[in-house]
């Protein structure tokens, strides 16, 4: 049996981002596509998600820059649940207090997860728009006026958010393509013609795109994924239909632009609006076809790649042969198992030959007797 030997990891950080690259061909096959639909599996980073690597990044530059006392500072963050989690985890490894201030809507894996890393944690209503005090981000801000030696890292304005991106996940993707040769029956362009990505912060987006376009292909078109319900897509008409109703889907999406966020055309070419919806059969797909585990903000990136390659342009990625679009999968389901849209596609009635057998074999009321096992 063949295997990658590794060298003994000092901590968890040395486990965060190296993630692979996975052919989604199946779900490519499904619909047409001639290109390799490809995943950036991020689930399988040391806290579970794409939040890891900011976190660690915002953590080591914090302490670089004299921000973080040993035995002093509280590390406070407003946050979806990934960040908190990549903090909580990184705080735990150097020592320091973390505080995390949670919406409502936020699953309560994620809470837990994140007091189990040793993280205090404050849900705040889901109604509250960001700049109300009562919100995640105006808890936040409070709690570190008043907390002695509190610091908010802020993954929303932190520079170490799309540079996390740049420096580590871009160059990956790029590493992976270029990486595996292009053969008769898997032809590639050894380039990323296309990056798909859902922005919440915006951070992963922009930092990836920027790798992608000034050190590899200034070509690759770049797709960003807003929830519908959301404000982050350009232009602002894409915001309109849907605008300031509740979406399920986590992660994603916000109804403030984020700093670190580029929406500039440069940096993101494309917008696609997705709806919960089509998120959760997308994630559905990626576990059915792929034994893909990923969480719902995976499944608005394929659905909303998908939805992309039907457009004009994306027509023509979709059908050249050896064409690269990369879609960004950025956490796994772990953090969504007691969700009620996880749960009904879990255990919804499915119809089928095989579950039609099974249930004519199990009402027949001939019982044979358990056959004895060989000793």
């Amino acid at each position: 049996m063949e295997f990658t030997s590794r060298h003994i990891l000092d901590n968890a950080l040395d486990a965060v981002g190296n993630t692979p690259v996975i052919r989604l061909d199946k779900i490519a096959a499904e619909h047409g596509l001639k290109c390799n639909l490809l995943g950036k599996l991020e689930f399988v980073s040391a806290g579970g998600s794409i939040k890891d690597r900011i976190a660690k990044a915002m953590v080591l530059a914090a302490e670089k820059e004299g921000k973080l006392i040993p035995g002093k500072s509280v590390v406070i963050e407003p946050t979806s649940g990934n960040t908190g989690i990549g903090l909580a985890m990184a705080c735990a490894i150097k020592g320091y207090s973390v505080v995390i201030t949670m919406p409502k809507k936020m699953s309560l894996e994620k809470e837990a997860l994140l007091r189990a890393l040793g993280a205090q944690v404050i849900r705040t209503p889901d109604e509250e728009p960001w700049d109300s005090p009562r919100s995640h981000i105006g808890v936040a801000c409070r709690l570190q006026r008043e907390i002695e030696h509190g610091i908010i890292l802020d993954q929303y304005r932190n520079v170490n958010n799309p540079l996390a991106h740049e420096y580590t996940t871009g160059p990956e993707i790029i590493a992976s393509v270029t990486s595996t040769p292009s053969t008769r029956t898997k032809p590639s362009s050894m380039k990323v013609d296309a990056f798909v990505a859902g922005a919440g912060t915006g951070g992963t987006i922009t930092g990836v795109s920027r790798a992608l376009k000034k050190t590899h292909n200034a070509d690759c078109i770049v797709v960003g994924v807003d929830p519908i319900g959301s404000i982050l897509a350009v232009p602002n008409s894409l915001n309109i239909s849907g605008a300031g109703n509740p979406y399920v889907v986590e992660g994603i999406g916000y109804d403030f632009i984020p700093d670190v966020l580029s929406r500039d055309e440069p940096d993101v070419n494309h917008w696609v609006k997705t709806s919960d919806e089509d998120a959760f059969k997308a994630v559905q797909a990626l576990m059915r076809k792929e034994g893909l585990l990923v969480g719902g903000s995976s499944g608005s990136a394929l659905c909303g790649a998908l939805a992309w390659l039907k457009t004009e342009e994306g027509r023509k990625v979709a059908g050249t042969e050896g064409s690269n679009v990369v879609v960004l999968l950025p956490d796994g389901i772990r953090n969504y198992m007691s969700k009620e849209w996880f749960l009904k596609n879990v255990f919804q009635t499915e119809y089928s030959d095989l579950a039609t057998r099974i249930s004519g074999i199990l009402a027949q009321e001939e019982i044979m007797p358990v056959p004895q096992a060989n000793l």
